[in-house]
């Protein structure tokens, strides 16, 4: 294989007059390669194989089923491949994948990554940006219906400050809740909202609003401004936002942490999160200083009326888990399925049979705490029915010895023929003597 620099060499020595055979002996090469490469049979810098290469036969198979499909993967092909004869190893076909360029580019989606991207410039306090982030695995504890919990990431556009809540479901009242809560830890409002196309926004096709979400804009006096499909650039600040809190915060995440302590531990890593260096028309700069400028609307005097429902099994004691917290039910529903209702910004929490009879109300305690609270009535009743199911006499210890009694004894004499027979006494010779002493006398 000739380099570069001498191709150029046998190329230049070939117009000054010299013969095939006078440039070999000068180079050191073979006369063959020097014509070869002469006449542009052979190309600088690529090694001929010393044996034919087994992929070219199937160079039309695979270009087709590419040019058919251009987001095909590799080890699907490899796959169809295999059952035609193909003996090479799947890291040799993505090789040859790359060397002979036949994978296609696809013009449908290449403007999405491709195309260009105009500068799009968020005023202070112009712009929140809203996102779900769907978590998988939570720890046991938090006690969430399904195997995901979801954080709703909210981003200031103009400084890229950011909060989020952690919530077990995106259902519309959960949405609402979610962004009171942060809301209030951003700390204020700012004129527009944007969302991707979530169900719980739009209407299912349309650009309408959901009546629920309507209510909840006007309450707060935002515009909401929905995302173009395939248009998640508009979004770039959450977006990154997304990618650092499941990458640095929930990735390493301890099981034992509670779901008020997780709720915290977030709250936290984004307050950290605001002292990163940022680009501005002045220089470097800090999210937090930027955040000096976002002028944000204070929040309305008062909450907005959204009933939160969720589901929780009682326990044997007849009580159910709620934001770390213990309430009582009544005993009849211990180890039962009940709905936990609240009125956000309420103070206390109704419990509903699954028939939607309501069985309890309670104040709520503080998030966290670890409190139990009962009610009176609760605890005189399951007393009452512990009392009444208890077993009569005293229980058993698992290691008390109790031999066989007299009764298994019989038993088991009868069953190993070992019983002795019954001895009959008569008590006609004692009646005889009593009469001749009575005759006696």
């Amino acid at each position: 294989m000739l380099s570069e620099r001498s191709s150029v060499d046998i190329h230049a020595l070939k117009r000054q007059g010299m013969t095939i055979s006078e440039i070999a002996r000068r180079t050191g090469h073979d006369r063959k390669t020097i014509r070869a490469y002469l006449n542009g049979d052979r190309v600088p810098g690529v090694r001929r194989r010393a044996v034919p290469d087994g992929f070219d036969e199937f160079v039309d198979y695979v270009a087709a089923r590419l040019g058919d499909d251009p987001h095909l993967w590799a080890v699907t092909l490899f796959d169809e491949l295999v059952p035609l004869g193909y003996t090479g190893s799947y890291p040799s076909l993505t090789r040859q994948l790359r060397d002979r360029g036949l994978r296609p580019v696809c013009a449908a989606c290449a403007h999405v990554t491709e195309r260009p991207n105009a500068v799009i410039e968020h005023p202070p306090g112009e712009e929140t940006q809203f996102d779900w982030l769907e978590l998988p695995d939570p720890p046991a504890g938090w006690g969430f219906p399904t195997k995901k919990a979801f954080l709703l990431v909210g981003s200031l556009a103009h400084s890229g400050v950011w909060r989020a809540v952690i919530s077990p479901s995106m259902d519309l009242p959960h949405l609402l809740a979610a962004m009171t809560a942060l809301l209030a830890l951003l700390g204020g409002v700012t004129k527009v909202w944007r969302f991707d196309r979530m169900t719980t926004v739009l209407k299912a096709g349309t650009d309408d609003l959901t009546p629920m979400f309507a209510a909840f804009a006007k309450h707060h006096a935002v515009q909401v401004v929905a995302c173009r499909p395939r248009s998640g650039n508009r979004k770039g600040v959450v977006e990154k936002n997304n990618h650092t809190a499941a990458g640095r915060w929930w990735r390493n995440l301890p099981d034992e942490l509670t779901l008020e302590q997780a709720q915290a531990s977030v709250e936290t890593f984004a307050g950290r999160q605001d002292q990163r260096r940022r680009a501005s028309e002045t220089g470097s700069t800090t999210a937090a200083a930027m955040f000096a400028n976002e002028r944000l609307r204070p929040l309305p005097p008062t909450v907005f009326p959204v009933i939160v429902t969720e589901e929780r099994t009682a326990t044997r004691q007849a009580l159910i888990d709620w934001h770390g917290n213990r309430y009582s039910v009544p005993p009849e529903l211990a180890a039962a399925k009940v709905t936990v209702r609240q009125r956000l910004g309420a103070d206390v929490i109704d419990i509903a049979t699954a028939s939607g009879t309501i069985v309890a109300r309670h104040q709520v305690a503080q998030p966290g705490l670890g409190v139990t609270v009962r009610d009176t009535g609760h605890v005189t009743a399951l007393e009452q029915i512990a009392m009444a199911s208890a077993p009569p006499g005293r229980p058993h210890r698992r290691k008390e010895r109790i031999p066989p009694g007299p009764a298994a004894l019989r038993a088991a004499a009868i069953l190993t023929g070992t019983q002795q027979p019954a001895t009959v006494i008569s008590l006609a010779a004692y009646e005889q003597a009593a009469k001749n002493r009575n005759t006696l006398r």
